[in-house]
């Protein structure tokens, strides 16, 4: 995605998008529900605690509903995209599910599975306060299918300022070289240069995704998704090799550990980086731990003035049993009073640009900072870049590869070539 584009779409062509799609009337019916029910994957840490406070805002608009969070464990909904699945089929849907804006949401559109919620955008008019082109990810055939609470930056290194200190560390990396000579560093020390979480492979494949961006540079990495570069090319070889060598500082062990685990590594000195999206500091922070004492950040090496995001999204599932709560819940999501409830605990930013920055802490703010400037690219592991087929062909591929012994780079290009094509069948 190009840093100009994501900003510089036209007003007046949104507006247009805004005023089409379903009734506003249908949209602004009174909510009588009794009981609404979300599903997500928020279920405890930085995540819960943001989501509570959007609860809070919703039960307080809403006494007269009874809120059911049926919430599935699990990092990057991967336990809950299964249990949504089998719902869906099963025609038994929540009044309104989470999912990741971009790619990840187009199976659910073309499978009929979500309504049109254009008109909302028009009436509550995010169309005015939305970035334009965040509306275009959430936008398929000119219409929009769901509301975006929180923007989230993958691309970040955290450390323990202490650790670092104990190997000699006195500045982030900011290249690749950079990032290997520290690794050595904290091995000299003494300490694992490089937190691990390879339960349910998506960590892993998270790291892939940036090493992949670091070694590429973004042209050539957004060349991975619109067929301009080869996934069995010499770009992705040198990313894998890279990879490979990131991946031989690593904590042993790692198979067993989600990515809480592994942080837990970092933030007790146990070992030196962890490169894991920003929802690791709301994580700290609701164990009690302090941004800068405890723990500190950088853009992850290679990297520096690019933001790989990501943005969780909640929509409004086609026979949802309860709509107009449904409705309501929607509301307060993509409203300054939801989001600024919400993301401060969650670890993220709002998607609005009038949210009130004085809320968010030091981290959040300079995350803010970037998102205006930077060269913004997606997130593959996280639904911008691929639907859900393509996900899980990617974190399976890594996954395989890394459960093997990191050892065949080849094979690796090979499976992650054929995730590609698997999400575009």
């Amino acid at each position: 995605m190009r840093k100009g584009s994501i900003r510089l779409i036209a007003a007046a062509s949104v507006i247009a998008l805004a005023l089409t799609g379903c009734s506003s009337s249908k949209d602004d019916a009174a909510n009588t529900d009794t009981k609404f029910e979300i599903f997500t994957w928020w279920a405890s840490g930085g995540e819960a605690a943001g989501l509570q406070g959007m609860i809070d805002v919703y039960t307080a608009q809403n006494p007269n509903t009874e809120f059911i969070n049926a919430a599935v464990a699990g990092g990057a909904g991967v336990n809950a995209k299964a249990v949504l699945a089998s719902r869906l089929e099963a025609n038994d849907a929540p009044d309104s599910f989470q999912a990741h804006a971009g790619m990840e949401l187009d199976g659910y559109v073309r499978s009929g599975k979500l309504e049109d919620l254009t008109s909302l955008y028009a009436s509550e008019g995010w169309d005015k306060v939305f970035p334009a082109d965040l509306i275009k990810t959430l936008t398929v055939d000119g219409k929009i299918y769901s509301v975006p609470v929180n923007i989230h930056r993958a691309n970040v290194i955290w450390w323990n300022p202490a650790t670092a200190t104990k190997a000699g560390i006195t500045a982030a990396p900011a290249t690749l070289d950079e990032f290997f000579a520290d690794l050595e560093k904290f091995k000299k020390a003494g300490v694992t240069g490089l937190a691990l979480a390879g339960k349910g492979d998506w960590a892993i494949a998270h790291l892939l995704d940036w090493m992949l961006l670091a070694s590429m540079g973004p042209d050539k990495f957004e060349g991975l998704y619109n067929g301009s570069t080869s996934w069995t090319g010499p770009e992705v070889a040198a990313g894998i090799k890279n990879f490979q060598k990131a991946l031989s500082y690593g904590n042993k062990g790692a198979g067993n550990l989600d990515w809480p685990d592994a942080g837990k590594l970092v933030t007790s000195g146990k070992a030196g980086f962890f490169i894991m999206g920003d929802w690791a500091s709301a994580q700290w922070q609701s164990d009690g731990l302090k941004l800068g004492t405890d723990y500190t950040y950088a853009a992850a090496p290679g990297t520096v003035g690019i933001y790989q995001w990501l943005s969780d999204s909640f929509t409004l599932p086609v026979g949802a049993p309860h709509r107009n709560a449904a409705l309501a819940w929607l509301k307060v999501c993509g409203s300054l009073e939801g989001q600024d409830a919400f993301n401060p605990k969650k670890g993220s930013i709002a998607v609005r640009t009038d949210t009130d920055l004085t809320k968010y802490d030091a981290y959040l703010q300079s995350a803010a900072a970037d998102w205006a400037k930077d060269r913004l690219v997606g997130s593959t592991v996280h639904g911008v870049n691929g639907n859900n087929a393509l996900m899980a062909a990617y974190s399976a591929a890594v996954g395989k590869y890394f459960s093997g012994g990191y050892k065949d780079n080849a094979g690796l290009a090979k499976d992650l070539a054929a995730a590609y094509e698997a999400g575009k069948a």
